[in-house]
């Protein structure tokens, strides 16, 4: 089994059990409610929407992490990769990298859905993109890490531990709405990629930890 199709079977997987349509449906669904909850004053839409769909982005991202590590454990399907030779961190990279194709495109798509939801400008709405864009791969690096961490605690604790995590990411991504905030997006930038970069290091220790 080569990298692309392990790629492609992570997909597969996700797609039959809702990992991959439920975070996007939520997200739509917290961007379709808001206003019912804030009322249709289009201008306090706009001042606020911005940074409520970087909370539902977030808070999206936490919805697939049990399907993303747990299956495969108890499957036997990590010790059988091991036997074949596969490095754990090379295993987390790949189930990263398969978790952001799953998450993060559609995810941009479904920002504009919700940025007209909220009558964003378009410059709100492009800073929106680009930050959701490069906060998407760190997101999806810390879900996978976080799954392997709690692969036998559960759910609960999975959120407990990826929500203080995100939080640079989140204060940077929605700081960026502000247009005097002008270093938002390279910071983002570099704690996205720092994230990125660990997160199969960390994650693959988790994940070998899980066969001891």
């Amino acid at each position: 089994m080569n990298a692309v199709r392990l790629i492609a079977r992570d997909l597969r997987l996700a797609w039959r059990g809702g990992g991959l349509w439920l975070p996007v449906l939520f997200f739509l669904g917290v961007a379709i409610l808001y206003p019912f909850a804030v009322g249709p004053d289009l201008k306090l839409l706009r001042a606020t929407g911005g940074a409520m769909l970087w909370i539902a982005a977030l808070l999206a991202a936490l919805l697939p992490i049990e399907r993303l590590v747990r299956p495969d454990l108890e499957s036997g399907h990590l010790d059988q990769l091991a036997l074949r030779g596969w490095a754990d961190e090379t295993i987390a990279a790949l189930k990263i990298a398969a978790h952001w194709l799953g998450f993060g495109p559609p995810l941009l798509v479904a920002t504009v859905i919700g940025g007209a939801l909220f009558d964003l400008d378009g410059d709100t709405l492009g800073t929106l993109l680009a930050g959701l864009a490069i906060a998407t791969p760190a997101l999806a690096a810390l879900s996978v890490t976080i799954a392997a961490l709690t692969a036998r605690a559960g759910g609960g604790a999975a959120g407990l531990m990826l929500l203080p995590l995100a939080i640079p990411v989140l204060i940077f991504g929605a700081g960026s709405l502000d247009p005097t905030a002008a270093g938002a997006l390279p910071l983002l930038a570099a704690v996205s990629l720092g994230l990125t970069v660990l997160a199969p290091f960390a994650a693959g220790a988790a994940l070998r930890a899980l066969r001891e």
